[in-house]
């Protein structure tokens, strides 16, 4: 279990400034005037719910949620909306647990942790494993990466960086090499060289959906005869600032590949921080990350109760 100290609350709760405050202003017009949770109340927050980016089909569970809270325990007036609000969102993502590692301190299940990192380009892919290598860093672990997104140059080069910053080790080849080439380079010299954790970047394209399933699953397969039950984590990465087209990514990457663990980003710079819980509920697979400054200590282990209350609570 990880525990919020005093410094990452604040982080968290900064993090959310601009999604709090536009949901806070949604709910404040969307109640004006109203003394009870009544159907126009409740009309009107599943339209700020579905406008903060939540998506329509979570945003009818909690409203179904809301209703059914507020008939069993016969409670309607309007000043106990927002703490009900809070309570049944936390439920809805509590039937979402985390699983895998998400403590970096904690001991690997097995030895070396193979990550395996996709998502499009420009989502913070390349910062985020910088980050997950700092933090397993920090944690006393052995780290390699490995540059498997070989279709751009800059992506290796901007890997090369964060592996220097995190302390982590790299392994690279040219531009244009195969990527299934380099994740079997990278398992085998983790072996060789006692690394802890293995995490493997991968070509941020969707230009072609089966290209896109070939290719990882061609890397898939190839990490698989180094490491028979590798990856053992695939981390799919969605900048949070794109709202619903975060949800489109989800659909095509969780389509084509066991995606178990997403990492949502940019959260500081948008207001549209209910996509976290939108695609937490939809897609069942739990969010384990989320990124909230540009600090390493703001990529943030996702705790649900403390989103939540950092999303919903109004600051002083």
């Amino acid at each position: 279990m990880i525990f919020f100290g005093k410094e990452k609350k604040e982080s968290l709760v900064r993090g959310l400034d601009k999604t709090r405050e536009s949901l806070f202003q949604r709910i404040a017009r969307a109640i004006t005037g109203k003394s009870q949770i009544d159907d126009d109340v409740l009309a009107s927050l599943e339209e700020v719910l579905i406008a903060s980016d939540v998506g329509v089909e979570t945003t009818i569970r909690i409203i179904r949620r809301l209703e059914e809270r507020v008939a069993r325990e016969k409670t309607s007036g309007i000043d106990s909306l927002n703490r009900i609000l809070r309570e049944e969102t936390e439920a809805l993502l509590a039937e979402n647990p985390a699983g895998g590692v998400t403590d970096f301190a904690a001991p690997l299940p097995v030895v070396p942790y193979v990550i395996m990192v996709v998502g499009v380009n420009g989502v913070g892919k390349t910062t985020t494993i910088g980050k997950l290598a700092w933090h397993y860093r920090q944690a006393g672990k052995k780290v390699l990466l490995g540059a498997a997104d070989t279709f751009r140059a800059a992506a290796i080069d901007q890997l090369a960086i964060w592996a220097e910053r995190s302390g982590a080790e790299l392994i690279r080849q040219q531009m244009g090499s195969d990527p299934a080439s380099v994740a079997y380079d990278a398992l085998n010299a983790a072996k060789a060289r006692g690394a802890d954790v293995v995490i493997v970047d991968t070509a941020g394209r969707l230009h072609n959906k089966v290209n896109l399933m070939n290719e990882l699953s061609k890397v898939r397969k190839v990490m698989q005869k180094v490491i028979p039950d590798a990856p053992h984590e695939v981390l799919l990465v969605l900048d949070g600032s794109t709202g619903q087209n975060a949800f489109e990514q989800a659909k095509e990457f969780t389509r084509a590949t066991d995606v178990t663990g997403i990492c949502i980003t940019k959260l500081d710079g948008t207001a549209r921080g209910g996509v976290v819980i939108g695609i937490s509920d939809q897609f069942k697979i739990p969010v384990k990350f989320i990124g909230v400054g540009e600090k390493m200590e703001d990529l943030q282990v996702f705790d649900r109760a403390e989103f939540v209350q950092s999303l919903f609570e109004q600051r002083k």
